[in-house]
């Protein structure tokens, strides 16, 4: 019992004796402490060693003494700290050309009124060991004051364990204290510290950027004070599809006492506000928390030179090189920082090939003067400036982070006079996305947003016209917003098979925890055609909402007996959606297997159907940052034709997916050229063809190929083989900003862009003669995404940039002849060979204009290939190019 009463005495008083009741640092009257500090901050990419860095790091001498201390309190004082013999020089050892401050002094580097600003004392007021205030000059530099506050911020301890909401110069931070003897450590959760400095990212985890920190000071203790300070802070940032491409920001201080000696008196005085007007009546409590400086672009071009330089990579033929993107993400950065005008003098500048391109890129944007001088730039009462319109809606739609006034001004748009019907209904289309992805931020009951959703809720019952009640699903079906459930239900059993189809396909994309037993009895009715007959590719649209929806052992019995007394064409799919659920193991394979028990329900009967149309599912890509999936689903109709053809791209990483790509190509009505005979339900139905793409979560206006026999007709004798553009243009996937406030009062500036140009066409091709049809869907892009983290103190620049470049070709062809029962289909996917590079740059400079640049990349070539698909298919390829041949 005694050993443990000394043991607890012992622990607390373990800190130091003559600390005994101290709730921080505490100063003896009359003493100067004399410390060495030096601060440092390193930049590499994430991997990158300490000796291959950019950065660089500042020493000097310390003088601390105390000023005045409340007399009915021994923990409430005002300390003056004195830098004084700046150095400045690399964080690792550099030959002379590789060292840029090679040949420099402290004031050749900082300036006169940098150093002198430095080395002027300032005061910190201390209470109970946490900073209550901190007093330097108004007209002082920000990043003069900013490392100030830095080294004022190493004085702030707490001697007991536990946790406290602290400010310094980081910000409103939740600190961790743990005092053992002799040593205390302070880790801060970076993550929740609280500042005014805003920023933005993209809300994906697989697009977005990752970011890891930690920050922990070690005060070492002597005699109840500093003996010495270790504070090291890190930061880390990755882009989402491809950790390797990460950059790191390391930041060290070290405060190191060297020795005392006999101080300055004590001044006298009641209170903290009189003692500091009484030393200099120019010093001001300006807050402990980093001052925001905006640093000025010196010899930075305007943004119309930067788009005379720019401009011959955004041409059309350029869109598939990476330096199409490249110079994308070059142009927003500028735009960022122009005016409405210097806008404005660019896209009416630019040449009628090239003006897309600006669009874009002025849209993706996102800034105040970018949005209004598009709006103030487009005629949206000119039927002409389709194309221009158009592209300016699908930035809008794809968006990294859009706010209301995007979407108020959207809601202007659709209110006023339009000229071309197609850009109406794509601008209530792009409507919806924005709605998402403002709820996605929180911002689902902003005014506009409210207004919106109940327009895009109202509207498919508010009109008989077919085309807007389609455009008021498919901007449902962007929004996913809860409310719109009940409504899709609804339309999933119209009588309109493009109602059904676009209400089914939008259930499919909600979160499996909101389909409720009475959308799955909707659905289920819809596939067994319990109230009326249904097309086929509305069943099959059903059926793929059942199957994702996690069924139950009922719900799959009832699908497999079906099977047998479906349209011929429509057994055999059925057949291999379910044998490509249990082959690739999606959720619901263990349920299907158990319901496959049953001889009943499973049997050759059943699954020994011929015919053309699967479903088939394959990896295009695996790698430790992203899985990258494919399927290619064909429904075709009992007479050959082409009936759905749908291919779908995913990308997941650890638990998040992102549906990069959907192609569906829908045919209905063409029985009437071969003289052939409709399947049920669909004997009265128009001539159609027409393509619907979804791109990264968002689904854009269908594309119609002809409509109505005569249409048909005369598009097929003019039929010229050429693909018809779905959607064409810059994307900015990847748009991630921030500022890293340092402990040091360094600030970090940290960029990461993606721009993808993309081209995406289909086609369609019917020959009588040869009796042969032929789809395809072509894709083409090039992806940049680069990420740049810069630590800008006006005098000195240092930074690293990481990125990487790829170009892909991806083409996916069907070829049906129906000259034979059964026909011939052959289905080709292929990849191109394509190149790949990484690059990482490092560089540092003075406000002199001297700088030191690093350099390294690495390129590589990835072999194209064919995806393979079911073996069935091989085989009738064989036979279709045989007979072609």
């Amino acid at each position: 019992m005694l050993t443990l009463v000394v043991f607890l005495l012992c622990a607390a008083s373990s800190v130091s004796a003559s600390a005994k009741g101290a709730a921080g640092l505490r100063l003896n009257n009359n003493q100067l402490y004399k410390f060495s500090y030096s601060t440092e901050v390193l930049l590499n990419k994430a991997k990158g060693s300490k000796e291959g860095s950019a950065g660089y790091r500042i020493s000097s001498d310390v003088d601390i003494h105390l000023v005045w201390r409340d007399p009915s309190s021994k923990d409430d004082q005002l300390i003056q700290l004195a830098i004084s013999n700046v150095r400045i020089e690399p964080v690792a050892h550099r030959e002379a050309k590789k060292n840029v401050l090679h040949g420099s002094t402290s004031e050749g580097v900082l300036g006169k009124r940098n150093l002198a600003a430095l080395t002027k004392p300032f005061l910190v007021h201390l209470r109970n060991g946490k900073t209550k205030a901190f007093y330097s000059y108004w007209a002082e530099p920000a990043p003069i004051k900013n490392m100030k506050r830095g080294l004022a911020s190493l004085l702030q301890l707490q001697l007991n364990t536990g946790k406290v909401i602290e400010n310094d110069v980081s910000g409103r931070c939740i600190v961790d204290y743990k005092a053992e003897k002799g040593q205390v450590t302070r880790a801060k959760n970076l993550e929740l510290c609280k500042t005014a400095e805003t920023g933005f990212t993209t809300h994906n985890q697989i697009l977005g950027v990752n970011r890891k920190s930690r920050s922990v000071t070690v005060f070492t203790l002597e005699d109840g004070f500093i003996r010495s300070v270790v504070a090291e802070e890190f930061h880390s940032l990755a882009v989402g599809v491809r950790s390797s491409v990460a950059a790191k920001v390391v930041s060290r201080q070290t405060l190191t006492k060297t020795g005392s000696g006999a101080g300055p008196l004590e001044a006298a005085g009641k209170d903290v506000s009189e003692v500091v007007k009484s030393i200099d009546g120019k010093l001001a409590a300006v807050g402990i928390v980093a001052q925001t400086a905006k640093n000025q672009c010196k010899g930075c071009p305007s943004l119309f030179d930067h788009w005379q330089t720019e401009k011959k990579q955004l041409e059309p033929a350029s869109l598939s090189k990476a330096t199409a993107p490249r110079s994308f993400l070059a142009l927003i950065q500028s735009i960022r920082k122009a005016s409405k005008d210097e806008i404005l003098k660019v896209l009416k500048s630019a040449s009628k090939t090239s003006l897309p391109q600006a669009v874009d890129a002025v849209t993706s944007s996102q800034t105040t003067a970018s949005l209004d001088a598009m709006l103030e730039f487009l005629n949206f009462t000119d039927a002409t400036g389709f194309v221009l319109q158009e592209r300016f809606l699908y930035a809008c739609g794809f968006a990294s982070h859009p706010n209301e006034q995007m979407l108020q001004a959207l809601l202007g748009i659709s209110k006023g006079k339009i000229g071309s019907n197609d850009i109406r209904e794509t601008v209530v289309i792009i409507m919806g996305a924005l709605v998402h992805k403002l709820c996605q931020k929180g911002g689902c009951n902003l005014p506009t947003v409210v207004k919106v959703k109940k327009m895009i809720l109202e509207g498919p019952d508010s009109t008989q016209v077919e085309s807007e009640v389609q455009m008021y699903l498919l901007a449902l079906k962007n929004s996913l917003l809860p409310e719109a459930i009940p409504i899709l239900t609804k339309y999933a059993e119209s009588e309109v098979g493009a109602y059904s189809t676009i209400a089914l396909t939008s259930l499919q994309r909600y979160d499996v925890k909101l389909m409720t037993d009475e959308v799955k009895q909707t659905v289920n009715r819809v596939y067994h055609q319990n109230r009326r007959i249904y097309e086929k590719s509305v069943r099959v649209a059903a059926a793929d909402v059942i199957l994702s929806s996690n069924p139950s052992y009922t719900e799959v019995k009832n699908l497999l007996l079906s099977i047998g007394n479906l349209p011929h064409e429509m057994n055999k799919y059925m057949m291999s959606k379910i044998q490509d659920i249990l082959r690739f193991e999606m959720p619901a394979s263990k349920v299907i297997r158990q319901a496959m028990k049953d001889m009943v329900s499973h049997n050759y009967d059943r699954f020994a159907k011929v015919g053309s149309s699967s479903a088939y599912s394959g990896f295009m890509a695996q790698s430790a940052d992203v899985t990258s999936t494919y399927s290619l689903d064909i429904l075709y109709s009992g007479s050959g034709i082409l009936r759905r053809s749908n291919m779908n791209i995913y990308g997941a990483s650890k638990g998040a997916v992102l549906h990069g790509l959907q192609v569906a190509i829908e045919a209905q009505g063409m029985e009437s050229l071969i003289a052939a005979t409709a399947d049920e339900g669909e004997e009265e139905l128009e001539s159609f063809a027409g393509m619907s793409a979804l791109l990264f979560n968002v689904q854009l206006r269908p594309v119609t190929f002809f409509r109505g026999y005569s249409d048909l007709m005369s598009k097929m004798f003019s039929m010229s083989g050429e693909p018809i553009n779905v959607v064409k243009g810059l994307i900015l996937l990847t748009d991630h900003s921030e500022v890293i406030q340092l402990q040091s009062g360094l600030r970090a500036n940290a960029e990461f862009q993606g721009g993808l140009a993309i081209d995406i066409s289909g086609g369609m091709e019917v020959s009588l003669w040869y009796r042969e049809s032929k789809t395809s869907v072509n894709n083409r892009g090039a992806l940049v995404v680069t990420g740049n983290v810069t630590v800008d103190m006006d005098f000195m620049r240092a930074g690293v940039e990481v990125s990487f470049e790829t170009e892909v070709g991806l083409d996916f062809v069907t070829t049906v002849q129906f000259s034979d029962y059964p026909f011939l289909v052959c289905m080709q996917m292929d990849k191109t060979t394509f190149p790949y590079s990484e690059h990482l740059s490092k560089y540092e400079s003075l406000s002199s204009g001297k700088n030191v640049v690093q350099r390294k990349s690495k390129k590589t070539q990835v072999s194209g290939s064919e995806f393979p698909l079911h073996q069935e298919n091989s085989n009738m390829c064989k036979k279709v190019f045989d007979s072609s041949w």
